[in-house]
């Protein structure tokens, strides 16, 4: 038996054995066909997940794992994805300690990266001041292996979100600590909330290497079942880019348009249509560069999801990505069961 097998194999018996005690259970099964680059190829990957929870009146443990197979390969991968540990602090504030994972505002600085088959988690500590103005969370992550004269990497973040006038305001702070020497902080505001019967959002981000972002939307429900949308998202002179969120990698790494380039411009238009059970969008990005005036970049994606029942769902997505004579699609076929 071949020793990742083996590994797999025990590991999964241990978290077996760990649910049948726990207070509760859950199951995440995600199948995603890959047909990237002009379709010409078929990638399948399999990823399930499976976790346990134990919990008091002040305190909480939670532990689960993915693993993960690509059809054809005969190989398979386990790594634990979450596990966890809470508490109270006397009411005022508690506490987490181990690998976690986080999304804060609108993702742009900090997230999970779901599509991806491994995704970002934290390794660290988080806490959470229970207050009435705002929700606060001040979280720190630092790794030394002990080597001779080896200096720490890590992050810290603060990050404060909360309901003002009927505005959703959260702002994120981060800064970032490699071979012993803290750069720039990263920084995230995320306002959204409604006027004039539109939803309107905006986001401006900066990330580690002073490489700016800023994100405009207003989106209005023309009936029960049909949503129109327009956003505009612009970048400073330098690019920007953050490891391990839902928009690394773009489109073939994280199965979204992702981050641009520097003094790149994204107008887009789209529209959302749901009616029994059945989820329709198409969206159609437009891109330019301020400085570059010949350039011109077309996106279009659409989606179409339908829920199979309370426990299953399957989705489809479908885009188009033209560059001057350069025109690439992508295609992914997922399928989710959950008990």
């Amino acid at each position: 038996m071949k020793k990742n097998l083996r590994n797999i194999l025990a590991l999964s018996l241990g978290l077996m054995t760990t649910v049948v005690f726990a207070q509760d259970w859950n199951v995440d099964s995600r199948t995603r066909i890959d047909m990237s680059g002009d379709n010409d190829k078929m990638v399948t990957n399999q990823r399930a997940t499976l976790g346990a929870t134990w919990e008091g009146s002040d305190w909480g443990i939670n532990v689960s794992s993915d693993v993960n197979y690509m059809l054809g390969s005969g190989e398979a991968a386990m790594s634990i994805y979450e596990a966890y540990a809470s508490t109270d602090l006397m009411g005022y504030a508690s506490v987490t300690a181990g690998r976690q994972a986080l999304n804060y505002g609108s993702g742009a600085l900090i997230s999970s990266n779901d599509w991806a088959a491994n995704r970002t988690t934290w390794d660290g500590f988080t806490f959470g001041l229970n207050l009435d103005m705002a929700d606060i969370t001040l979280g720190y992550a630092s790794y030394n292996g002990g080597g001779l004269d080896e200096e720490s990497n890590g992050n810290m973040y603060l990050n404060a979100g909360g309901e003002f006038s009927g505005w959703n305001v959260n702002v994120l702070y981060m800064t970032q600590t490699v071979a012993g020497e803290t750069g720039d902080a990263a920084t995230g505001i995320d306002i959204s909330g409604e006027l004039m019967g539109a939803s309107i959002s905006a986001s401006m981000n900066k990330d580690f290497n002073e490489g700016e972002m800023m994100d405009l939307g207003v989106s209005y429900a023309v009936n029960d079942d049909m949503t129109a949308s327009v956003g505009m998202t612009t970048y400073g002179d330098v690019a920007f880019n953050m490891a391990g969120t839902n928009m690394s990698g773009g489109l073939a790494g994280s199965g979204q348009l992702g981050y641009l380039g520097a003094n790149d411009e994204d107008l887009s238009i789209g529209v959302t249509y749901t009616m029994a059970g059945v989820d329709l969008g198409a969206t159609m990005h437009m891109i330019t560069n301020s400085e570059v005036e010949a350039y011109e970049r077309d996106v279009m994606e659409i989606s179409l999801a339908y829920s199979l029942n309370d426990n299953s769902s399957l989705g489809v997505k479908y885009a188009t990505d033209a560059t001057g004579d350069v025109d690439t699609k992508y295609t992914w076929l997922t399928l989710t069961v959950r008990p």
